[in-house]
Formats: C-alpha cells, sequence, structure tokens
C-alpha cells in the first residue's frame, strides 16, 4: 500500500459552478479568525492609501504585490505588510521606491490605532 492507504477516494469528477473548479477539499495556508482578517484587510487598505495616486494601477502597488502578516498580543492585532514585487513579475529583490515593511497596531474590530513610527 502507498502513503495515501485509508484516505478517502472521489470517484466523482470536479465541480465546476460558476465558471470555477472548486477544490474537493480545501487547504488553507493558514486559519484567521474575523478579527484577524478586519485587522488585515484595514492595514492593508492603510498602506495602499499612502501611495501617490499615479501608482494605483502598477500591480507592485497593488494588494497582489502585497504580503500581510497578522500576529495577536494584548487584544491588539498587529499587521507587518512587506512589499513583494516578486509577485508581480519584477525580478526576485528588485527595490521599490517605497519598498520598506509598514507595521500597523488594528483593534479587533478592524481600527487601525497606530503605524509603526519609525522605518525599519
Amino acid at each position: 500500500m502507498g502513503s495515501n492507504a485509508g484516505a478517502p477516494v472521489s470517484t466523482r469528477g470536479p465541480i465546476v459552478a460558476e465558471g470555477i473548479q472548486w477544490p474537493d477539499d480545501l487547504q488553507p495556508p493558514a486559519t484567521l479568525d474575523g478579527p484577524a482578517v478586519l485587522a488585515a484587510h484595514a492595514a492593508l487598505q492603510r498602506r495602499l492609501s499612502r501611495y501617490p495616486k499615479e501608482y494605483a494601477k502598477s500591480c507592485a502597488f497593488s494588494a497582489k504585490g502585497m504580503e500581510v502578516i497578522v500576529g495577536e498580543e494584548r487584544g491588539l492585532y498587529f499587521v507587518r505588510i512587506n512589499p513583494r514585487p516578486d509577485k508581480c513579475g519584477w525580478a526576485p529583490g528588485t527595490l521599490l521606491a517605497f519598498d520598506e515593511f509598514e507595521l500597523y497596531a488594528v483593534s479587533p474590530e478592524g481600527k487601525v490605532l497606530a503605524r509603526y513610527p519609525y522605518m525599519p
């Protein structure tokens, strides 16, 4: 027997609905509670709003070009946002004009309380 012994076997084909092929078993990269999602969204919106308007259509300055890391301590969420221009086809290691990470303190209700006051 292989390493899949005892695993359920699906005999049906993939489910396609609304033009999307849906997974049989969703494997999320991480589990976030609702307040963590609100915190991540609020911090990401704040970060994106800090870019000059002429950058708005650039992938590297969009949500696609960002990495969001969420942690929780003492009832607050801390959200670190790292620029990831490589997610937009740029060469790994490319530096941009706004290439520093930003760190935010966010309430469980999704209110940005503060941005870390110093550049890393």
